[in-house]
């Protein structure tokens, strides 16, 4: 089955079905070289209590690799100035998403971790997928010289946080399935996109408009299942990472997305904790445009 119980009920609650979905347990050619082709990967893992975290994992081309269409080998671990450090374990799930920012090419892999060492890990893909281009914003990507600086613990937003949200245009989101929901579970992450401002900050609560993706809805089916949540935001000027952890609730009310244009619902994030990470990535990504149908959404209207 390609959709556990949790997103097959919420296809069921917007009235769509994608029962047959190009969801493989093997990865074909083309998603196995163009991982290998890329400088950074995007990950998704837990932490010792089951939280998601969502972090980026970075190389010279060719750090990752796929010695078989149902493998996948990452030259990578998360540094110990990550929360996401010690994470990567053997047995446990974790998702992994590339995108070329270049021509909004997107692939998935999902699976688990198969063997792990001191520089490296190994995944069993369990299941495959590509994504479409949508609200991806393209960007020239370049490599800058590495230079972290002392890692940011966040008990809620401070002024920096705020301004790296207020200027996004790109976040990540990772989630894992409740247990119980049969094999099609796992750990995952996806990629949001809109134009800046449209994740919204009211407190430590954030609301995100969700758009009209693929139809396969696996971040709603596992929040709708597993509340709790991860994003990543990077800035793509100054290589600054900010990592949240909080819980999610979806509001299915049709008149909830009438204030955002674009949206066909809404969900909101409770902070938990955080991490502002300054420079820890050598991605840096010079602006382009936006995506065709980024440019169709709106931005948030008042009401009442």
């Amino acid at each position: 089955m390609s959709f556990h119980t949790d997103e097959l009920d919420v296809q069921a609650r917007v009235g769509v079905s994608t029962r047959s979905a190009g969801i493989r347990d093997f990865m074909p050619d083309q998603h196995r070289t163009f991982f290998a082709a890329l400088p950074h990967v995007f990950l998704a893992t837990t932490d010792a209590e089951g939280w998601p975290l969502a972090t980026l994992l970075e190389g010279e081309p060719g750090f990752v690799s796929s010695p078989d269409p149902r493998t996948l080998h990452i030259q990578a671990l998360p540094g110990s100035d990550d929360p996401a450090f010690g994470t990567i374990r053997q047995d446990h799930e974790v998702g992994l998403l590339g995108i070329d920012f270049g021509t909004r090419r997107r692939n998935r892999a999902n699976g688990v971790v198969s063997a792990v060492d001191a520089t490296a890990f190994t995944v069993a893909v369990k299941q495959s997928f590509g994504n479409c281009p949508q609200y991806i914003q393209r960007r020239i990507a370049s490599r800058a010289v590495a230079a972290a600086e002392r890692v940011r613990r966040l008990e809620s937003l401070d002024n920096d946080a705020r301004g790296l949200i207020a200027r996004a245009d790109t976040f990540f989101v990772a989630s894992r399935s409740r247990a119980g929901v049969g094999p099609a579970g796992g750990v995952d992450i996806s990629h949001r996109g809109g134009n800046p401002g449209f994740v919204r900050i009211r407190g430590n609560v954030l609301s995100i408009p969700d758009f009209r993706g693929n139809r396969y809805f696996n971040t709603l089916g596992n929040l709708l299942g597993e509340p709790r949540a991860a994003l990543l935001f990077p800035d793509f000027e100054s290589g600054d990472l900010l990592q949240l952890q909080g819980e999610t609730t979806i509001d299915w009310n049709p008149a909830a997305a009438d204030l955002f244009e674009g949206a066909e619902r809404i969900w909101h994030f409770r902070i938990a904790r955080g991490w502002l990470r300054p420079r820890a990535s050598v991605l840096r990504g010079a602006f382009v445009d936006y995506s065709p149908v980024t440019l169709r959404t709106g931005t948030w209207m008042a009401r009442g």
